[in-house]
């Protein structure tokens, strides 16, 4: 069976109006049972850490947890503030086997969000450290529950849109999407449940 991909010129409600270049979304990657499952054994089982980083002079907990896991080679990445890398368990293997043989692209790392409650977040950035290139193609997979993606262009604050990532969807972001556009998962004031995104990268 084919799997939906749907292009951002789609008027789905799911898309908003960018190009299939930058952005392409795929729900229903992986079934809602087979998401359920790897949501519950990677929170059980991965070692997860919470990242203090230095904002205006202060010292801030992320409000999130994180896991890094890259092939023996990848050594360090700046937005782990050059921490050592977990190696590839069997199941994050078979994930990283599904994306490739489906995008065509192999990718060497993957960083792993923790969402555990309405509270967590990443604030407003862009994946664009000179160690994933110059057009970095990130592959992001949601697990759990569903929370707005939000992307703005960094010139223009007004040109915004928001993408609801659902459980077993796949995100590719590409093209020169890093370079001109931000992105971020906000707060919510509504009660969220666990949600993981697990983003796939070629780091050099």
């Amino acid at each position: 069976m084919m799997m939906e991909q749907l292009s951002f010129f789609s008027e789905s409600g799911h898309t908003p109006g960018l190009p299939s270049d930058l952005l392409q979304y795929t729900p229903d990657f992986f079934s809602e049972s087979e998401s359920e499952i790897h949501l519950a054994h990677l929170i059980a089982e991965t070692p997860w850490k919470q990242k203090v980083v230095s904002m205006y002079d202060k010292q801030v907990v992320t409000p999130r947890l994180s896991a890094w896991y890259a092939d023996p080679e990848i050594y360090d990445y700046t937005s782990l503030r050059k921490s050592s890398p977990n190696f590839w368990t069997p199941e994050l293997m078979l994930i990283r086997n599904k994306i490739e043989a489906f995008t065509g692209i192999k990718f060497n790392s993957v960083l792993l969000n923790y969402y555990r409650d309405a509270n967590d977040s990443v604030a407003w950035h862009s994946d664009n450290e000179e160690a994933l290139g110059t057009h970095p193609v990130i592959a992001s997979l949601s697990l759990g529950q569903v929370r707005g993606f939000d992307i703005r262009n960094k010139q223009n604050h007004k040109q915004k849109y928001t993408v609801k990532l659902e459980n077993g969807s796949l995100l590719l972001m590409k093209g020169n999407l890093q370079q001109h556009w931000d992105h971020r998962i906000a707060k919510s004031t509504k009660k969220m449940k666990e949600r993981l995104n697990l983003t796939f990268r070629i780091v050099h």
